[in-house]
This record gives structure tokens, sequence and C-alpha cells, in this order.
């Protein structure tokens, strides 16, 4: 294909991602399934926009785009909030993915030898497939999450978003481990696998992650600080390059990259450096521009005929996760933490929602040719889009359902005014249009009747902004952004204005 006919190919299908996740979310339908079924029907197979099937260049785009979505996912969130479940986040992102792929493994291996003789998996075999699907997708969780208008109570958004944020190095160590002793018992059937090494390389892995992930988002703050560029576009590319400077250095000292840039974007977003909030604007587009590339592509290696001889034991094997093996990995995982409501335990355990993730993983197999490779790689395809189905679209329902959820009807952004307070500055916003009414005392601010404790911080006139005075003259059809200590002087001011608000701001804490 040339490369005019490819860009734009490529134009059209983000087009209709961006259009179709539009549609998608008025009806509740997850966007990113609709991103993984562009893709599959753009393939060879169905309309042959795109033929693809270049498991190698795929797998390169997935972990690309997983870690920048993971390390967007740790700038965006904040201590003070995942400081109170870290300890539940982290036992589920290691003993929950670990019973997660133990149980669903012993199941597979039971259903395959005994039910499926046509996907006669080794227990080995079974366990490596379990183990793909054992984490819950960021991406997934992030945006469904983050695009519900959702408050979930008891810290439980912290708490899933910490989860699917630090559970992919557990899910992709157990993937890579097994793949290795697959490989050693086909060479020969004798081969000895010391246990001993594996666990130790699994946790030097983990903890030089973490370290790593720490140490270089501290250093990255301070160079991004005292660089000084003038071209001040260049910095978020310089916030890029820090974050795959991470992902690639501790991949070279035996680390885990994935933990480390999740870590480092936490060190990151917690941190004040210059020009911060633009930087972490284009991140915010970047994630989701590769959540995108990333879905799309991995659509487009699938073959629709091939998902129907595993349809079966794709449905049981996605029903025994949803409403087993993840409830189960969840409830024993957090036997320790009594404090913790039902509710919230079951909530957490619906929450287990495979993506592309589970898919990135699944290519493994195939690259370092695992026997039923494709067989495995159709299977997670087809459980991940019954998950995004069966669980993505009943995120808000279940929350519900459970008396966890309160709608986040407050806090939106301002229209007129790309403006933002600094993390530790508790305050209301308010933009008003002003009306013939409010001048009715004078056409001064000064004239305005304003609360004590409310602050008029800028004026836009037409596509035009300023800094007002007490003497600054006001004109019909002004936009005013005000400052207000807390919301009920907000409310206060609102009522003595008698304006019509074009939007309120508030800082809203979780329960």
């Amino acid at each position: 294909m040339a490369i005019e006919h490819f860009l734009l190919v490529v134009a059209v299908l983000l087009f209709l991602s961006i259009i179709a996740g539009k549609t998608g979310y008025r009806f509740g339908v997850p966007v990113l399934l609709l991103f993984l079924m562009i893709g599959t029907l753009a393939g060879s197979e169905v309309f042959g926009v795109i033929s693809f099937d270049n498991f190698h260049v795929a797998q390169n785009i997935g972990v690309i785009a997983l870690v920048c979505i993971l390390f967007s996912g740790g700038i965006d969130t904040k201590y003070d909030s995942i400081f109170p479940v870290a300890r539940q986040g982290v036992v589920l992102a290691t003993l929950g993915v670990l019973l997660t792929a133990l149980i669903t493994g012993v199941f597979i291996y039971f259903l395959t030898n005994w039910f499926f003789p046509n996907v006669t998996l080794t227990f080995l075999e079974s366990l490596l497939l379990a183990s793909v699907m054992s984490s819950t997708d960021s991406a997934s969780v992030f945006a469904l999450l983050r695009s519900r208008g959702l408050l979930l109570r008891h810290r439980l958004r912290p708490l899933l978003e910490l989860e699917s944020g630090s559970n992919d190095p557990m899910a992709y160590m157990l993937t890579i481990t097994l793949i290795t002793i697959i490989q050693q018992l086909q060479i020969s059937s004798e081969a000895t696998i010391a246990w001993g090494s594996v666990v130790a390389l699994f946790f030097a892995q983990l903890v030089i992650g973490a370290l790593l992930g720490f140490l270089l988002g501290k250093l990255a703050v301070r160079v991004i600080n005292k660089i000084n560029i003038d071209n001040d576009s260049l910095y978020p590319i310089l916030l890029l390059s820090s974050m795959l400077f991470v992902f690639s250095l501790t991949y070279f000292l035996m680390g885990n990259g994935f933990l480390a840039v999740y870590v480092a974007g936490l060190v990151m977003g917690n941190s004040k450096f210059v020009h911060k909030r633009t930087t972490l604007k284009f991140f915010d587009g970047l994630a989701w521009l590769f959540q995108i590339v990333m879905f799309l592509t991995l659509g487009l290696l699938v073959n629709p005929s091939e998902l129907l001889p595993i349809m079966g034991i794709g449905i049981l094997v996605g029903i025994f996760m949803i409403l087993f093996s993840r409830p189960a990995a969840v409830i024993i995982s957090l036997l320790p933490f009594r404090k913790m409501a039902f509710n919230d335990r079951l909530y957490v355990s619906w929450i287990g929602l495979r993506g592309a993730v589970p898919i990135i993983f699944a290519t493994y197999p195939m690259i370092a040719g695992i026997p039923h490779a494709r067989t495995m790689f159709n299977i997670v395809f087809f459980i991940t889009i019954l998950s995004l189905m069966v669980q993505g679209t009943s995120v808000s329902w279940f929350a519900h359902l459970l008396g966890l959820a309160r709608p986040l009807t407050a806090k939106r952004k301002l229209d007129d005014f790309d403006v933002d307070f600094a993390d530790d500055m508790k305050s209301s916003m308010m933009q008003i249009t002003v009306t013939d009414h409010m001048l009715q005392n004078g056409h001064h601010l000064m004239n305005l009747p304003l609360h004590a404790k409310a602050l008029v911080v800028m004026v836009k006139r037409e596509d035009n902004y300023f800094i007002p005075k007490g003497t600054t003259e006001l004109r019909i059809g002004d936009k005013l952004l005000l400052i207000c200590e807390d919301n009920k002087i907000l409310e206060e001011t609102y009522k003595m204005l008698g304006a019509e608000v074009a939007t309120k701001v508030e800082i809203e804490e979780e329960d």
C-alpha cells in the first residue's frame, strides 16, 4: 500500500473511532470495545481495507501504547487518594493476579482435557493462557472510570486505578516465566527448572522496577525544572523522552519497565515542575491516541471466522473468570482487610476488566512459537470482547445497585477559561455571563454585588482576556471568572448577582 493510501486509511479509521466512541458513550457502550471492533472490521477478512498479520509490529505498538497509558495514569493519580488504599492495591496487583492465574488455569486445563478435545492444552499451557488474562486492563479501567461521570464511595476508584495500573508487571512476568519453562521442556522433557532462581528474578524485577521508577521520576522533575528551554512547546516532548528513558533503562537493568513508568508517573504527577498543566493535557491526548491505535491494531490481527470454533470455551472461561476466579482471588487477597465492606469487595471483583493488555501479552506465545498459541490468542480476544460487553457496560449500573456511586455533577470544565488550580488549593470557581440586570447599579466592576470573599480574577470579552480592576467597565455579554473560598460562598455569590451561571467548578472530596 502506498504511503498516501495508508495515511488516508489511518485518518479515516481514527475519525470513525472518535465518532463511534462519542456515539457509544451515549448508549453506554465502552468506547474501547468499539475501537477494537472497527479494527476487526477493517481487517483483511471482512472489508479488506488493511491486510495486517504481523504480531511483532503489533506487540511493539502495544508495548509503546501501554507504556504511555501507564505513565499517563500514574501522572493523574494523587498520593493522598491512593495512600489509604495502597496496601489493598499492592496485594490485589500481586497476590490477586497470581490467584486469578492459578484458579483460571486449573479450570482451563479441566475444560480443555475433558470437554473440548479439539483444544487440548497441557497444564503449563493452561496456566500460560490464564496468566495472559490475569491482570485487569489499565486502559479499560482508566477510560471507563474517568468517563462515566461517577464518584465512587470509600475510595474505590483510586483502589481500582492503582490495581489496574500496577498489576500488569505481575501478569507480564508470569507470562514470560511460563513461556521460558515451556520452551525449555520443548528442548528436553527432562529439563530441570531452577524454581529458586525464577522466584528470585521475579521479585528482583519488581524491586528494581519500583526503585528505578521512583529515582528516575525524581531525576526527571529536577531536569525539567533546571533545563530552562526557551521554546515552551518542547516541555511535553521532554517529558515524553523521560518516560521512554525510564522504561528502556529499567529493561536493560533487569527491572520491570511497566512498573517503573507507572511509579515514575506517580512521582512526577505529585511533584511541581514548569508547564505542568499544559504537559499533562498533552499526555492525556497522547494516551487516548495510543489507546485508539492500540485497539485498532490488535483488532486487525483477528480473523472473525477463527473465533467461531473457540466460542464455546471462550464463553465458559470468560463467565468463570467474571463470576468465580476474579471474585475468589479478590476475596482471598482482601481477607486481612476486615474493615472493608462486602459491597466494596463485590464491586472490586466485578471491575476485573480485560482489554488490550491481555491481547498484547497473547502475542508473546505467538512470537515464541508456543503450541496452540494462535488458539490462545483467539480465546483471549474473545474473552476481552465478552468482558467489555458484560462488565464494561455495567460499571455505572452495578455501582448504583450496590449503593457505591454518587454522580459527579458539579466538577465541569470551564468553557471560556482554560485555567486550573494547584493541587493543594481548595477553592471553587464560577464562570458567569454579565447581563443588564447585573449592571443596574453601575457598569464598573466595583458596582457588582459580590460576596466579600469572592474575587473576579479574569474577564473574557469576545476573544480577548484581561485581568480587571475595580474601575474596569463591564459590558453585557462579558464572561467573568470568579474564585471563592468554598462552595457555600459560591452559592451566596450566585444569589447576590442573580446571574446566569455558565459553568461552576467545585473541588469535591471522596467519602
